[in-house]
């Protein structure tokens, strides 16, 4: 058996190359081939566009793929959404598509856009939310450079964003979101019918997802005197409950947990202070709940 994943090209390709090899997967891209090598005899490979993986999948050509939400809307392919991988570019936070415009331009909300023209890459859903606001526009096809066409070849511009950075550096507003979107892993109904490569599917999420969570966690260890334990154990933050074992020093523990990495600098000198000795910060690949 071996499963058909198509991977991202494009702004999604080096996160994904990078989830990967956190969850145990060695990648090899060459900048010629669209078929990746991958340490794993179970697997096979194909590096597509994320717009075109949901047709793929929907037709049988690939078994399964990682691509956006907003790619399976536009295409409107019947395909099962296995499950979110929350993962980025730069930011773990879900991605938008919004409706923008000039930043000195009249247009206020959706409803300033009647008759009016929108660039965007997502036209189906574009075209979809005009209709559910009540509005008739015309909605083209803009590949790429969509930030500069208004205002001079369009009033409006509909575009993904993550932190709304290059849109305020074009001196574009945001007046609405169209839709949020997320990563998938996405599957044929085809797929999943053949246990064999289900559960490759569902492995695969249990690791891709692991690396996801560990992304922003870190194992902090640290040895304690029995007198203070249960001081340090107020402090500590944990998935469950900290790990504690007696050492062979009588008198003194050893305790283990996972915490946010962003908490870690306030909390090792909280720590230090209230007992803690040989204290160790340890990063990690995957945490798996």
């Amino acid at each position: 058996m071996r499963l058909k994943l198509a991977i991202p090209k494009g702004s999604l390709q080096a996160a994904t190359v990078d989830l990967f090899e956190k969850a145990g997967f060695r990648i090899g891209v060459s900048p010629r081939s669209y078929l990746p090598e991958v340490d794993d005899d179970e697997l096979e490979l194909r590096l597509l566009r994320p717009q075109d993986i949901p047709r793929y999948v929907e037709k049988g050509v690939v078994d399964a793929g990682i691509t956006g939400r907003d790619w399976v809307r536009e295409n409107g392919a019947e395909l099962e959404e296995v499950a979110e991988l929350n993962y980025s570019k730069r930011t773990l936070r879900p991605c938008r598509w919004v409706l923008a415009v000039p930043g000195d331009s009249p247009v206020r909300s959706v409803k300033d856009l009647e008759g009016r023209s929108i660039a965007t890459e997502l036209v189906q859903v574009t075209r979809d939310y005009l209709r559910r606001s009540g509005v008739e526009a015309n909605v083209e096809f803009s590949h790429g450079a969509t930030e500069v066409k208004a205002p001079d070849l369009v009033d409006a511009i509909v575009e993904l964003t993550e932190t709304g950075e290059s849109l305020r550096s074009h001196n574009m507003r945001i007046i609405d979101t169209v839709m949020e979107t997320v990563t998938l892993l996405v599957a044929g109904k085809g797929c999943l019918a053949d246990l064999d490569k289900r559960e490759k599917v569902e492995a695969l999420v249990v690791l891709l997802q692991g690396a996801i969570l560990a992304r922003d966690k870190v194992v902090v260890k640290m040895n304690v005197p029995q007198g203070k334990l249960e001081g340090v154990i107020s402090l500590l933050p944990a998935l469950r409950e900290p790990t504690v074992s007696t050492l062979a020093h009588d008198g003194w523990s050893a305790i283990e947990t996972v915490v946010d990495e962003s908490k870690v600098r306030d909390l090792i000198p909280k720590l230090k202070r209230a007992g803690a000795e040989g204290i160790i910060e340890l990063p990690l690949n995957k945490v798996i709940p």
